[in-house]
């Protein structure tokens, strides 16, 4: 097949440096590609295969040494005098649907029980050793193969350790992964193993997009034409990677460049060392790639563009970037003192607003005073609606208060879904719990099981000597017990009654701080608003969880209640995707005071038929109480009792609460 050529492509100029960048000096740690879809990710990858120069390799190692220096302990070794082969690097690519086998390699455990023979086939890992390792969407792969695949590309060696068999070969790559912001993030230990990244965006300059499309008709009328006419500009292209490859040793960083680097990394209040490392291997490059013996100060800043924007400190929700102007503060010859402003003494707001949020969130405080970040309690005292918001009539929108830890909601039950961090599941990984006989190819082996069943029938197979005669029908595989992810399909009462006293500013601060959990233990969300006379879906079910924070920002109140109506719409959405991914169990959590003002001419009892509707598909629910003042109807906790499930007080959905109020009576005692 004929690739698309690299130097066809329009634009993208970040992404082609930093992939270029890896090819000079691999040691960079690869590239982490963001973007929305139709961005030509996949396209650019495949197209810089072609412009790396072509490997020798001992002939018949499975596992790709250099005959210059074969390992020593490579599987298929040793390598003296086995001579030499050249082939072209190879491009790797790492399925979604992938298994850790797959990935890693594995024993044939039936082998080495029935034979006695040790027998080990190489993986993925192996395969690309000394070439490209791609995985498209790879924030949609598990995340132990995600560990595993990191660990591997952060340490170049892949070990596999099975049953008291060892295996250890080298896994050096350049490592490239795609992904689509909308369908969720990396998490930011995850995040940081990449040694560089890239947002990716389509353009908006009409010239521009038509010249994209001109080349793609091109290319895809003759493939063979097409790369033939940019064939000479890959080759120069080839020959200058190659070149700076070559030169790459030879490049100085000085003190002044590496004080700068610190600088800088320090400034973005950066965990650990890993980006310093990586931004000075990148300058290196960068001098290389632009002809220069030494690493200049432009070097850094374009390094830093490179390979800090996914690790510098943020907040879960906000997006990966850098702020340029920070940047050239940091790297100018006369940085800021470390000490207290002029005048003296240390300005308390300005110190409160330079930490982070979650920072200035922690504290002795109950959960019901506004500085620990809890539910206010009382709501009048929330925050004002945004000014300048563009409202309907009636419509009012209020900022929300800030996220907090919340109690852990669970589904009931086993599952089998995603892996994830909320509701128990059977996974790959995990707490063996039991053995079972193999359903298919052995993927892991029960040894006590496999004895226990073998035992029985040694007389008849006719055993002799102290060796245990093993047969097909014996092997038995571990049931792991672990962690699955969820679908969390929130549904907000966005009513006049729920806006009132300000309310809405503590119930948005409770759904995002719901959105925060669901972030952590990797679940997909959904967002369901009601209010007037409908409900309408604002977000469908989505990795993405700042997109419904996002949404959430933007939610206007007023009008009556249709408690109903967004009880049915929630039905519906967790019906077709209960269609769609039928592993994937979901958990309603309804956001409400209960009040139903609208829908039919008795909206209570629609309500209650409603609740009906979604207890007798099995759905586990939460109702989050938002019913506030000194008389309460209870409303909230009826529709839960009718939904069959639980009901939490808005003021008492922090998981700080419990420890709070012990702390506080410890004090007043």
């Amino acid at each position: 097949m004929t690739h698309y050529p690299f130097s066809a492509v329009v634009g993208l100029e970040d992404l082609r440096l930093a992939l270029v960048l890896n090819a000079v000096s691999p040691a960079v740690g690869g590239v982490l590609v963001r973007g929305e879809k139709g961005t030509a990710k996949s396209t650019v990858v495949r197209a810089l295969h072609a412009l790396l120069p072509p490997v020798r390799v001992v002939p018949g190692c499975r596992f790709s040494c250099d005959p210059r220096l074969p390992d020593p302990e490579c599987p298929d070794g040793p390598h003296a005098g086995a001579g030499a082969d050249e082939r072209p690097a190879r491009l790797v690519e790492l399925p979604v649907g992938a298994s850790e086998d797959r990935l890693a390699g594995s024993l044939d455990l039936e082998r080495a029980l029935t034979e006695g023979v040790r027998a080990y086939q190489p993986g993925l890992l192996a395969a690309a050793h000394r070439g490209i390792l791609y995985v498209d969407e790879v924030n949609l792969l598990h995340d132990h193969l995600v560990d595993l695949l990191l660990d591997a590309a952060a340490m170049g060696q892949s070990y596999v350790e099975r049953e008291g068999v060892s295996v250890r070969h080298a896994a050096r790559f350049l490592l490239v992964g795609t992904m689509n912001p909308e369908e969720g993030e990396l998490r930011p230990q995850l995040l940081d193993r990449f040694g560089l990244t890239v947002e990716v965006r389509a353009s908006r300059e009409p010239s521009e997009r038509a010249e994209v499309v001109r080349r793609r008709l091109a290319y895809e009328a003759d493939p063979a034409g097409f790369a033939a006419g940019w064939q000479a500009a890959d080759a120069d292209l080839a020959e200058q990677i190659a070149a700076a490859q070559d030169r790459l040793p030879g490049v100085k960083l000085g003190d002044d460049a590496l004080l700068q680097i610190a600088r800088v990394c320090a400034a973005f209040e950066v965990d650990g060392m890993r980006a310093d490392l990586v931004t000075a291997r990148t300058a290196v490059a960068l001098a290389a790639w632009h002809d220069r013996s030494e690493v200049t100060s432009e070097d850094v800043r374009q390094a830093a563009l490179l390979a800090l924007p996914h690790r510098r400190r943020r907040n879960p929700f906000d997006a990966p970037g850098l702020d340029e102007d920070a940047l050239d503060d940091a790297l100018g010859d006369d940085p800021e003192p470390d000490g207290p402003p002029p005048g003296g003494g240390t300005d308390p707001e300005s110190e409160n607003q330079e930490k982070p949020a979650q920072d200035r969130r922690q504290g002795d405080q109950p959960p019901g005073d506004p500085a620990s970040g809890g539910p206010p309690d009382n709501p009048a005292d929330g925050e004002p609606s945004v000014a300048g918001a563009p409202q309907g009539a009636g419509e009012r929108r209020q900022a929300a208060a800030d996220p907090y830890r919340t109690k852990l909601f669970t589904v009931p039950g086993v599952g089998a879904g995603t892996v994830g961090r909320r509701s128990q599941a059977e996974t790959a990984h995990g707490r063996t719990v039991r053995a079972q006989v193999p359903r298919g190819r052995l993927t892991g082996l029960h040894l006590a099981a496999t004895v226990a069943a073998a035992a029985p029938h040694q007389r008849a197979r006719g055993r002799t000597g102290t060796r245990l005669l093993v047969e097909q029908q014996d092997l038995r595989e571990p049931v792991r017990r672990g962690r699955e992810g969820n679908l969390v399909l929130f549904a907000v009462d966005a009513s006049g009654s729920m806006a009132a006293r300000q309310r809405m500013a503590a119930v948005k601060g409770a759904v995002l701080s719901l959105l925060l959990d669901a972030y952590q233990r990797r679940d997909k969300v959904g967002l369901v608003t009601f209010r007037g006379h409908a409900a309408e879906l604002a977000l469908p079910p989505t990795s993405s969880v700042d997109a419904a924070a996002a949404r959430l920002g933007d939610l206007a109140t007023g009008g009556r209640t249709p408690l109903a109506a967004g009880l049915l719409r929630a039905a519906d959405v967790l019906r077709i995707e209960r269609m769609r991914d039928p592993a994937r169990r979901p958990l309603l959590i309804v956001v409400t005071d209960g009040r139903a003002t609208s829908g039919g001419k008795d909206p209570v009892a629609e309500s209650r038929r409603a609740a009906a509707l979604l207890a007798a598909t099995g759905t586990a629910s939460v109702v989050v109480d938002c019913e506030s003042g000194f008389v309460r109807l209870g409303l909230a906790r009826t529709l839960a009792v009718h939904l069959g499930g639980t009901a939490v007080q808005l003021e008492d959905l922090s998981a700080d609460r419990l420890s709070s109020l012990v702390r506080t009576s410890r004090r007043v005692a």
